[in-house]
């Protein structure tokens, strides 16, 4: 795993375990955060590329809500796994 446990990442894994099985949004996370969109994305980015998180629009119609499709986030199996522990040893 090369995810780079910072203080930003471990901040987003905490937000996500506060309910791992919800979907979150990024603009959700900055506000729980309190970190920027140029923090947050990047962070997101790297999470799912690393198979921490799914990444999948939202289903709902652009039409209908008048904007784009937001991206809902989850924590994968992987993913709760490696936050549990990082926020673990973060705490010993």
């Amino acid at each position: 795993m090369s995810v780079r446990m910072t203080h930003a990442t471990l901040k987003v894994l905490a937000s996500f375990l506060e309910e791992p099985s919800q979907a979150r949004y990024g603009y959700e996370l900055m506000k729980a955060t309190r970190l920027a969109s140029g923090t947050i994305y990047p962070i997101l980015g790297r999470l799912h590329d690393e198979g921490l998180l799914s990444a999948e629009p939202e289903s709902v119609s652009t039409r209908e809500v008048g904007r784009p499709a937001r991206i809902e986030y989850r924590l994968t199996g992987l993913g709760v796994t490696t936050a549990k522990a990082a926020l673990a040893e973060l705490n010993t």
